[in-house]
């Protein structure tokens, strides 16, 4: 499958394609994040994520989604760029964009088997948690250890002088 024949600009229009796969007896595995500065531990996540079930579902955060938190720097990539590049790893089926600041929207939507998380989160830090349990679905935490970030990144570049 082409990469671009992954990416639904329209979350809206995933839903009838994952209720056919859901039909079919698929397991159904959402996850969500950022993913501005793409590295192994985000490889190792999806590819963890994957293993749990059929369909890999991952929602990359616009630009407005990650302005509402004040604890993050605005992208690097747009969020178009993004989608793509995560579109191109072979554990990811579709990829949709999160407007939103918590996926609770598109976990209303999708009604995941399956909510994967990083292993630098837990139940008490996930606001929606609430919203994969009321669907039917559970939370699985998966990754490496938080051992790779993005902000580490950056910090190494700031270091270097690169940006």
């Amino acid at each position: 499958m082409d990469s671009f024949q992954k990416i639904y600009a329209n979350p809206h229009d995933l839903t009838p394609i994952l209720e056919a796969r859901r039909e079919k007896g698929d397991t159904v595995v959402f996850g969500n994040g950022c993913f501005d500065l793409l590295h192994v531990g985000h490889v190792r996540y999806m590819e963890a994520a994957k293993s749990l079930g059929d369909v890999l579902v991952i929602a990359v955060n616009t630009e407005a989604s990650i302005a509402t938190n004040e604890n993050r720097e605005p992208s690097i990539n747009p969020c178009e760029e993004r989608m793509e590049i995560i579109a191109a790893l072979e554990a990811v089926d579709y990829v949709v964009p999160l407007n939103a600041s918590v996926p609770i929207p598109l976990i209303e939507l999708y009604r995941p088997h399956i909510q994967a998380k990083g292993t630098d989160y837990t139940l008490d830090k996930m606001p929606e948690r609430f919203a994969v349990e009321a669907g039917g679905g559970r939370i699985e935490f998966v990754g490496d250890e938080k051992i790779h970030s993005s902000t580490a990144l950056r910090q190494a570049l700031r270091e270097r002088g690169e940006i």
